[in-house]
């Protein structure tokens, strides 16, 4: 599915016994910020950067939050909140996004693996709240998406990336039949992106 193509519907949503995704909206920020500043250290890693600052507030969150939904309407990213059960607490965010998207057709792709970028069709990022993170959650979700990329998807390639500095999710990745495929280096961070498939 092109993600250009507005014309197939994007899956609605994924629900397990311990979660849920459904695309981020505006009335979503308060949930969302409460799980971004939960898992600030984590984030700082997985993002190469000071964000979120310790300053960040619900006000500049719902900017971002406002972006990743209009983003997700227009087709340009798929942009995921992932919540508890009764859908009253965040735990996690997923995003998929195309291999043009600005930030990566800026970075360098070093290709280690078997898979051309030019054949990717989309390229997921996804974190898990601290608590649900120690309790294997992060784990439960990549299985998760894995199937649902399968299943409904109708991408033929998806690859997860990380970023290098996020020891826990490399070795996450690591213990999976996933093998690293892209090195990515963006422009202004140290460390690399690590792409899997």
């Amino acid at each position: 599915m092109p993600f250009t193509d507005s014309t197939e519907p994007v899956p609605p949503e994924l629900k397990t016994d311990e979660f849920s995704l459904r695309p981020i909206v505006a009335g979503d920020t308060e949930k969302d910020y409460a799980a971004v500043m939960d898992t600030r250290e984590s984030l700082r890693l997985w993002r190469q950067s000071t964000w979120p600052e310790d300053d960040f507030t619900v006000e500049d969150n719902r900017k971002d939050v406002v972006d990743m939904e209009e983003r997700h309407a227009a087709n340009r990213a798929f942009n995921y909140t992932v919540l508890d059960p009764a859908g009253t607490r965040c735990v996690g965010c997923v995003y998929v996004f195309p291999p043009s998207a600005k930030f990566l057709a800026q970075s360098t792709v070093v290709a280690v693996g078997d898979v051309e970028w030019a054949d990717v069709d989309a390229v997921v990022f996804f974190w898990v709240r601290r608590p649900e993170m120690e309790q294997g959650m992060d784990e439960r979700l990549l299985a998760a998406l894995r199937a649902w990329f399968e299943d409904e998807w109708k991408f033929e390639k998806t690859v997860y990336a990380t970023s290098e500095p996020f020891t826990q999710q490399v070795e996450l990745l690591e213990r999976t039949d996933l093998s690293l495929k892209f090195e990515l280096l963006e422009p202004g961070k140290e460390g690399k992106r690590l792409v899997f498939g």
